[in-house]
C-alpha cells in the first residue's frame, strides 16, 4: 500500500494542475459571454431602433424651455438637419448588360445628397460622375445583378468612385431612385 500512495498522490496533483486552468477559463467564456449579451441588449451596441443623435435629440428636449407651453407637435419641432441638405439629380443612365443576343438593360437613375452651398461645384464635375458611375455600370453582369445584394454593393462602389472624383467633403450619399433591370 505503501507504493500506491505516491501514484495517487502524483496524479491527483496532475488532476488539480489541470483542473484550475479549465475552471479559470469556464469562468472567464462566462464572463465573456455575460458581457456581450449585456452590451448587444442593453449596452453600448443595443439596436432599440433610434441612433445617438435621436438620443441627444430626446435630452435636448427633455432639457428644454420648461416656460414654453403648448403642443411640441413634430411640425412645429426646428429640423436643423434639414436645412443643410440638398440634391442634385444624376442623368438617368440605361446601360447594356451581358452580349449583344441577350438584349439586356439596366435603367438606372440616381441623386447625390450635398451641402446646399456646394451644388455648383457639384454640377460643375458632373460630367466626370457620369463617366464614373456609366463606366462602372458597363462592367456588371447579369450574373452579378441576380444577386439581392447587388444594389447595396452597387450603391457602395458608385459612392466611393463618385467621392474620389468630387473629393470625399463634397458628396455625402447617393440615393438610387430607381434600378430596373429588363
Amino acid at each position: 500500500m505503501a507504493s500506491d500512495d505516491p501514484e495517487t498522490e502524483e496524479a491527483h496533483k496532475k488532476k488539480k494542475g489541470l483542473l484550475l486552468p479549465l475552471l479559470v477559463g469556464l469562468v472567464l467564456a462566462g464572463a465573456g459571454g455575460a458581457g456581450g449579451y449585456w452590451a448587444v441588449t442593453s449596452g453600448p451596441l443595443a439596436s432599440d431602433g433610434t441612433s445617438d443623435s435621436d438620443h441627444a435629440a430626446a435630452e435636448d428636449d427633455s432639457h428644454g424651455d420648461e416656460d414654453e407651453e403648448g403642443d411640441d407637435s413634430p411640425s412645429e419641432r426646428p429640423r436643423p438637419e434639414l436645412d443643410h441638405v440638398a440634391f442634385v439629380p444624376l442623368d438617368q443612365l440605361v446601360v447594356n448588360i451581358g452580349s449583344d443576343t441577350n438584349q439586356r438593360h439596366l435603367l438606372f437613375e440616381a441623386e447625390l445628397e450635398i451641402a446646399p452651398d456646394d451644388t455648383a461645384e457639384v454640377t460643375h464635375l458632373m460630367p466626370r460622375v457620369m463617366d464614373v458611375m456609366n463606366s462602372y455600370l458597363r462592367v456588371l453582369d447579369m450574373q452579378e445583378l441576380s444577386d439581392p445584394r447587388t444594389l447595396v454593393r452597387i450603391r457602395a462602389q458608385l459612392l466611393r468612385r463618385i467621392q474620389i472624383v468630387t473629393g470625399d467633403v463634397l458628396v455625402r450619399d447617393l440615393l438610387v431612385t430607381q434600378f430596373v433591370v429588363n
